[in-house]
């Protein structure tokens, strides 16, 4: 083969989303921390001429996500990751944590212990402790503790064209989430809506970027509203989101970043205290659990510490590869496909 570049990725997936786990072949990223990594793949044009390489068409797809898996820089952490989406390259994900945990333990990279294995995942939002239960050499279920969650401002007055007012909670899980309850634009969370929903969320995303700015008050590499997610709660208290992701979709888990910074919105408003536990239904009908661990400080400010379970399946294990001649090695991606916002890649 005349290949000039190969990445083996095994493919994984947490309660339907999938974060494919880039195990062999990553380049050496520049950086002293995750964080300048982070802010490398996003800013140099070789960091996103990998990201292209990976997520977009011909070799990616507009569904799921890349993690590339990094030598650890904390002494504590037995792997470090970073999550490559079609926009950007991105610092946490509850769901990708599941995913790069599943694989560290079913492809060997770290030793299952059982019935616990305890994985200690550093990303450039912090330290992420993952506690896996293993059985006959499966990761059935990871229990994440995740980074610090906070508010940043609640109840956000947000000018449409299309609904008017609308409220919205500005809040930090791992990455910033506008959150928004979902009757608001007059839809529901299901799978029959799905577009709707995605093409509600792209809109408010642009709106909510050109109005506000977000920056975290101790990772600058982590700034901007990363995505919309739409929220309802259901008769049994159970959460139901849709999180809604560039260039246009629906995440299909119930999104561990976005619970957590829906449970530190709880806990703003005294709806949630310590050592409550929240089931999270996806527009799929998936489930997470999200649980309040502690509360903490960050930069002066209140925060909470959630914790994320859920489940993560590998389905399959391949090799993508660029040939020197491709004329399309920079990748692309259409709106038939992708969706409108699709023309601006």
């Amino acid at each position: 083969m005349r290949w000039k570049r190969t990445i083996q990725l095994l493919d994984v997936h947490a309660e339907g989303e999938i974060g494919r786990v880039a195990i062999g072949g990553v380049p050496k990223i520049p950086g002293d921390t995750i964080a300048d990594q982070l802010a490398w793949l996003n800013s140099d044009p070789k960091g996103q001429e990998l990201r292209r390489f990976l997520c977009l068409e011909p070799r990616g797809a507009p569904i799921g996500s890349v993690n590339l898996l990094l030598p650890a820089k904390h002494p504590d952490a037995d792997a470090a990751f970073i999550i490559l989406q079609p926009d950007q390259a991105h610092a946490s994900s509850g769901s990708n944590s599941i995913c790069v945990t599943t694989a560290l333990l079913e492809a060997g990279i770290v030793e299952m212990q059982e019935p616990e294995t305890v994985v200690t995942l550093e990303t450039a939002a912090g330290l992420v402790k993952a506690v896996a239960t293993c059985r006959d050499g499966r990761c059935e279920k990871v229990k994440l503790t995740m980074v610090p969650s906070f508010v940043h401002e609640l109840d956000v007055g947000l000018q449409t064209p299309e609904w008017g007012e609308i409220k919205v909670d500005l809040c930090y899980g791992g990455v910033f989430y506008a959150l928004v309850d979902v009757a608001q634009i007059g839809l529901t969370i299901e799978k029959a809506n799905a577009a709707g929903l995605v093409k509600a969320g792209m809109v408010l995303k642009e709106l909510i970027n050109a109005q506000v700015s977000v920056v975290h008050p101790e990772i600058p590499a982590i700034s901007g509203v990363a995505y919309v997610m739409f929220r309802d709660t259901e008769a049994d208290g159970t959460v139901r989101t849709c999180t809604t992701m560039w260039p246009g979709r629906a995440d299909r888990s119930p999104c561990g970043t976005g619970n957590s910074a829906n449970l530190a919105a709880l806990h703003a408003r005294g709806q949630a205290k310590v050592g409550d536990i929240f089931q999270s239904r996806s527009i799929i009908g998936t489930q997470f659990e999200v649980g309040l661990l502690a509360e903490t400080i960050v930069a002066g400010r209140s925060a909470i510490i959630p914790t994320i379970t859920g489940r993560g399946f590998t389905f399959g294990l391949h090799q993508v590869a660029l040939d020197p001649f491709d004329p399309l090695a920079d990748g692309f991606a259409m709106t038939d496909v992708w969706g409108p916002s699709a023309g601006e890649i």
